[in-house]
């Protein structure tokens, strides 16, 4: 026995020790660092267990007598699965089967809980005087282990779970007297042991929890109604304390009773039917406990310790919640509306909301609590009416009530219409703490692996507040279909982006400058645009400055008269607050250039674009988080280079010349998307367009060939030559000797034959010869042929239909007009129109999915038309795009350990990247009543035909070993009558 202790202890601390070395106590919060420590401790208990940690466990659990070596057992094993490791919880189920150890293994644990409810049952009273004191001696002497929270135990990723193991160790070494006189070492030792079951069924191991129930022995121990017995004996019920629950709960046992509560909570998760149904149908007062939990102030423990009620209420409504899991029935809910009262429950949700004020510094936040216990009021609002119109916020209800006014006078006048919503009186005081908890509480809907449908409600995660409106309007916009026409691949492969961003604009709320610049993001590149088109606008009309000054622009009156006009107009503007600051602006530039001057104005203008288009850059910058992504993705974003592009340009612009404003007019692409899609019907099918191109060229190329082999002498162009090469080539003194020799000739009578050839060759020099080389072939046709109407043809020489290549030049000029001009430039220009045209079809059928198209389950709008949940309804109740999100950030931010059973379900899924969890096509508002009900009837059918299986094999297995008892002993009274017929004939 020493030896086993020595061993188990040397396993202890060495398991101990390794998880104090991890990052310190950062436990309840789903950070990043969270995975990196729970594989350090998962890897330190897979190797115990390779080394027979696991079997040691249950050997000591099962054949120990020793009180100190049964808890350190109980606490090794909880340390070994504690962060849900599936490994340990195969080894500890196979280890229960394979050997068939179950029996004494249950048994032990099944008579430690009836020791401890014996005990409870006749050591609980009620002592009016010590809770009296209770207060005074709390503030007077406040013992750790009596605050619920010790840290001899605490683990990385968990909280404090053990006080009361901690009372037992000290109250086995001192005697019994411990930590008070109402609780003794046979139920402190409950608190680990319940912890120890909690931990075997964690991520919602289905195997355990059956098998927790019934171990298909001879002798099963129902574990789970022991636990569920154990917590009504805890909280009075036996003692007719039902409606008195703060009489018989106290700071001590307080942390007890939430453990249980834990633990039969991870009994129903997954979900397991079969636990939920065994407690809820339990003969005990285990439900009306639970809901008593909730209801009840439990006094006076609330006075001075509330945070450790509201513990209790929030593990009480996250039990009721688990024994309602994925119910395709009533019997659960109808159960548990029987003790408790709509209205006490409705109360208790606003009081936690208004204590959130009291107990800012809590380690619970009521607000929280009141948020799971609306979320269970929701779940049983289905199965209860009245319980669903308390439910409504008092905002909603007047504008019901309005509304139905409305319809019955059937009111038509608007005005007549608002006034009478106006006579209501508008409070604003008090934020309704329903109103809170509707707004920041969502449903969907998901598939299950039986392809059966489940509504979901959750509280939204308080991070998805900070997605942005430009970002939903984005991604509702722009979000492209898969080929079966569903946006939920993209719409996923996107929620990481998403969820990164919300991190990020949470950040940026504790920088505020950054915050308020990257807010008034469209502010600054609206003013860009408009400073742009201000320069340029200057530029135009007084570009160079010098003539402008010289033609005496400024100086005249008009500009004046100008200015004066639009500041009157301006401040109409301003007043009618239609046309904005804009003739405000254009006023002062007008003034400005009048006194300062054009060159120092523009100066002025391009520094405060600058200015603004560096703001622009920081702001979207700061609303997308380009800063945390990394220089790889700042270089992949365009649109980034697009901004830094601007601003390189606006440096240039207001350095190096003027012109260069120019090019920032461009903008007006970035800015509208219909200019947008006009460039993009060239660039979309830009390799087609190439393509044909490249046709024209070689079939250009080939014409080229052929007219400088034949039709070179027909390649003569008509030239302007410029003025100063002209006088070089014909000086104006050989013009005017020509006219003096023309006068001598006709004086004197003399023919002037040479005349004509001068002409001719003054003539000559306005043409030229554009084929006697190919590449001068080539840029020829290249360059008239494309340009011209009728081809290369319209510019060639005419020539007369008596020479002998006129027939070739008709064909060549024909071929050319034909195949170049007309089929293939066409050809071009059907490709443009019709990706422009195909642009703007997709677009009208964009908007129109958008309009009568559920973004999620991909019904359309008639679907939907004479059903009780109109289209609207549909995608902003049961399929908003938004609440799916949401989800899926909720499932990524929480702790994997506290996963509700469809939370598992969907995180298993999103892991897989498999999204058959998203409903297609289906949506259950559509389901009939009827099918329904033949579904539901056809899976109970299915369930009891399960079970009777179950219970079939079950009575083989024992008639099988029954009928081996009954041989083994047969075949032992037959030796026992051999010997005594052998001893007879001794005798």
């Amino acid at each position: 026995e020493r030896g086993n202790l020595l061993r188990k202890m040397l396993l202890n601390n060495y398991l101990q020790n390794k998880k104090s070395s991890s990052k310190g106590e950062i436990a309840d919060a789903a950070g990043g660092g969270q995975d990196q420590d729970w594989s350090a401790i998962a890897a330190v208990q897979c190797r115990l267990d390779r080394e027979g940690a696991t079997k040691l466990v249950a050997d000591l659990i099962m054949n120990t007598k020793n009180e100190k070596i049964f808890q350190e057992s109980i606490l090794l094993a909880i340390r070994l699965l504690d962060g849900g490791n599936t490994e340990i919880q195969k080894s500890f189920y196979n280890l229960m089967t394979s050997d068939k150890k179950s029996e004494k293994f249950f048994k032990v644990l099944h008579d430690r809980m009836k020791k401890a409810q014996q005990e409870t049952k006749s050591t609980v009273s009620v002592n009016m005087s010590d809770i009296g004191n209770k207060p005074r001696e709390d503030k007077d002497d406040p013992d750790p282990v009596s605050k619920g929270r010790g840290d001899t135990f605490l683990m990385p990723g968990t909280p404090s779970r053990y006080p009361m193991a901690i009372g037992f160790r000290k109250g086995h070494d001192t005697g019994e007297q411990g930590q008070n006189n109402e609780m003794g070492v046979t139920v402190l030792i409950m608190e680990p042991i319940l912890r120890f079951l909690q931990l075997l069924c964690e991520n919602h191991n289905r195997d355990l929890q059956n098998f927790l129930r019934c171990q298909n022995n001879k002798t099963n121990y129902n574990l789970v109604c022991e636990t569920l017995q154990f917590l009504d004996i805890m909280c009075g019920s036996t003692t007719g304390g039902l409606g008195l629950l703060g009489l018989y709960i106290n700071e001590y046992n307080v942390a007890l009773i939430t453990q249980t509560l834990e633990t039969l909570t991870e009994y129903c998760q997954g979900p397991c039917h079969e636990n939920q149904s065994c407690i809820v149908t339990h003969e005990s007062n285990g439900i009306d406990i639970i809901t008593a939990l909730i209801l009840n102030d439990i006094s006076p423990l609330c006075k001075y310790r509330m945070d450790l009620v509201l513990q209790l209420k929030d593990n009480a409504s996250k039990l009721l919640l688990a024994l309602m899991e994925s119910r395709h029935d009533s019997e659960n809910a109808e159960r548990i509306l029987i003790s408790l009262r709509p209205q006490e429950l409705v109360d208790v949700i606003k009081k936690a909301y208004l204590q959130e004020e009291e107990c800012e510094n809590a380690e619970v936040s009521p607000r929280e609590v009141g948020h799971n216990i609306y979320i269970l009021a929701l779940q049983l609002s289905r199965h209860n009416k009245s319980l669903q119109q308390l439910l409504k916020p008092v905002k909603r209800i007047q504008e019901e009530e309005e509304e139905g006014i409305s319809s019955m006078l059937s009111l038509n006048n608007k005005q007549l219409t608002q006034m009478l919503k106006s006579t209501a009186p508008v409070q604003e005081e008090e934020e309704d703490p329903l109103a809170y908890y509707e707004k920041h509480t969502s449903q969907i809907e998901i598939v299950r692996l039986d392809r059966s449908m489940e509504q979901i409600i959750f509280p939204v995660p308080g991070i998805c507040e900070f997605l942005t409106k430009e970002t939903k309007y984005r991604l509702f916009t722009t979000t492209e279909q898969d080929e079966h026409g569903s946006k939920v691949s993209d719409f996923f492969d996107q929620s990481s982006f998403l969820h990164n961003e919300m991190e990020w604009q949470k950040k940026l709320r504790s920088m505020p400058l950054m915050y308020w610049f990257s807010r008034r993001m469209t502010l600054w590149g609206s003013i860009s645009f408009n400073l742009a088109v201000f320069i340029n606008i200057i530029i135009a009309f007084f570009y160079p400055y010098v003539e402008a000054t010289s033609m005496g622009v400024l100086d005249s009156p008009l500009i004046s008269l100008l200015f004066w006009i639009l500041i009157c107009f301006s401040i109409m503007a301003l007043f009618t607050k239609r046309y904005g600051v804009r003739p405000l602006l254009v006023a002062l530039i007008l003034r400005s250039i009048y006194y300062l001057g054009i060159g120092l104005t523009l100066n002025i203008l391009g520094a405060l674009n600058l200015t603004n288009k560096i703001v622009f850059v920081v702001s979207f910058v700061g609303n997308r988080g380009t800063f945390i992504r990394g220089y790889k993705a700042m270089i992949m974003d365009v649109e980034f280079l697009y901004h830094v592009g601007y601003i390189l340009t606006s440096v240039l612009g207001l350095f190096v010349h003027e012109l260069f404003y120019s090019i920032l007019l461009f903008d007006l692409i970035y800015r509208e998307e219909t200019l947008f899609n006009v460039i993009k019907s060239v660039t979309r099918n830009g390799r087609s367009i190439l393509l044909t191109a490249l046709l024209a060229l070689i079939l250009v190329y080939l014409f080229s060939i052929v007219g400088f082999l034949f039709l070179k002498d027909d390649f003569i162009l008509e030239v302007d030559r410029l003025p100063e090469s002209k006088a070089k080539d014909d000086p104006l003194g050989m013009h005017r000797n020509m006219e003096t020799f023309m006068e001598s000739c006709s004086s004197d009578k003399i023919s002037c034959s040479a005349v004509p050839t001068a002409l001719e060759e003054t003539e000559a020099d306005q043409w030229e010869r554009a084929c006697d080389t190919l590449l001068m072939c080539i840029v020829t046709v290249l360059n008239h042929g494309l340009r011209n109407g009728g081809g290369v043809g319209d510019i060639l020489r005419k020539p007369s239909k008596d020479e002998s290549l006129f027939p070739a030049r008709v064909v060549y000029d024909l071929l050319f007009f034909f195949i170049v001009i007309i089929i293939v430039l066409n050809l071009i220009f059907g490709v443009i129109i019709d990706t422009f045209a195909d642009l703007r079809s997709e677009k009208q059928k964009k908007e129109e999915i958008l309009k009568t198209t559920c973004f999620i389950c991909g019904l359309e709008r008639d679907k939907f038309d004479n059903k009780t949940v109109s289209f609207e309804e549909h995608i902003k109740y049961e399929h908003n795009m938004w609440n799916y999100l949401y989800f899926i950030v909720l499932v990524r931010v929480k702790n994997k350990t506290d996963y509700t059973g469809p939370e598992s379900y969907v995180a298993q899924m999103i892991k897989n990247k498999n999204l058959d969890w998203f409903p297609r096509m289906r949506a259950m508002s559509l389901v009939s009543n009827e099918g329904e009900g033949e579904q539901n009837e056809i899976r109970n059918l299915q369930d009891k035909l399960n079970t009777t299986m179950k219970l079939v094999s079950h009575l083989t297995s024992q008639l099988n070993e029954l009928k081996e008892q009954m041989t083994e002993q047969r075949k032992r009274r037959q030796r026992m009558g051999f010997v005594d017929v052998q001893n007879t004939m001794n005798h």
